[in-house]
């Protein structure tokens, strides 16, 4: 099954497969913006797919970095999976609670392939779906056994802020955001204190619930190429995706994946290290940015 995985798999797959017990882990990987006041372990504890564990994207990260859920080392990223129960033969399937869908499932998805896991899919449709199609849940929690997992991270899917800032003048590789309109344009506040909204030069507004339909499933592979193409994205050259804090970023890398442009690298340190660091003019805001 791991060998056969696919980046989305439905509901219906999914509950046939959790009945054929086969070397697979779902995983709970709900996040939300603190200004949601959900707790999202909390409200895994009181319902999620049966069998499922909860994936924290706050705990496995840097926690040196004073950036929120950078990347964590490699054996970091190895310990907290094989803890999980997660070898590198089980076929990972995450999801989220998401009203959305999908929010920061893609995250996890991405984080796994990015430390060489490709048998990881994420669940389309999201927790929401799963229910809305009448699956059961569970408050169940069984913890998994233990086990080995051995992670080599690839540099060459992560951008650094460096990186970005030389691409400034080199123009080696598209950069996309995807967060909302408002927020690139600078007309729409961040959720973050002491961060201003406005976008990196020259780069493409792509917002990640455009690549979500409204029942909260991807759209096909020929409205995403179409999504694309209208925003000027070459998907036959290099591609960089950021957001806030490269979670919603990663929906841009899915639906790239999907579009069969797997490589697609991840600014890490997203709007968030950008602001901060970034000189006036290279944070361009139509609305009311600080560094106007």
């Amino acid at each position: 099954m791991a060998l056969q995985a696919t980046a989305l798999v439905t509901s219906k797959w999914l509950a046939q497969a959790v009945k054929v017990q086969g070397k697979m882990r779902v995983l709970d990987t709900s996040w939300y913006l603190p200004k949601l006041r959900r707790n999202a372990k909390t409200e895994f504890k009181k319902k999620h797919v049966p069998g499922a564990a909860f994936f924290d994207i706050d705990q496995c990260c840097d926690k040196t970095s004073p950036l929120d859920h950078m990347l964590p080392s490699e054996d970091y990223f190895a310990e907290y999976v094989g803890k999980l129960g997660i070898e590198n033969d089980t076929h990972v399937v995450v999801y989220d609670g998401s009203e959305f869908g999908a929010f920061s499932a893609p995250r996890v998805w991405w984080m796994f392939r990015v430390f060489g896991h490709s048998a990881v899919s994420m669940l389309n449709g999201g927790l929401r779906n799963w229910e809305l199609e009448g699956r059961p849940v569970s408050d169940r929690y069984v913890r998994p056994t233990a086990t080995e997992f051995k992670a080599s991270l690839n540099r060459s899917w992560i951008k650094t802020y460096e990186d970005i800032l030389d691409n400034l003048e080199t123009k080696k590789f598209q950069v996309v955001d995807a967060r909302p309109t408002g927020r690139f344009k600078g007309l729409d506040p961040e959720p973050r204190d002491n961060t201003e909204p406005g976008h990196i030069p020259g780069s493409i507004s792509i917002p990640f619930h455009a690549f979500l339909s409204p029942s909260g499933h991807f759209l096909p592979k020929e409205q995403l190429q179409a999504l694309f193409a209208r925003a000027g994205v070459d998907l036959d050259c290099p591609l960089c995706v950021l957001c806030g804090s490269a979670v919603t970023a990663c929906h841009v890398a899915l639906a790239a994946h999907e579009c069969g442009h797997p490589g697609v690298s991840v600014y890490d340190g997203g709007w968030s290290e950008w602001y901060t660091r970034a000189v006036p003019e290279h944070v361009i805001s139509d609305g009311r940015g600080k560094h106007l």
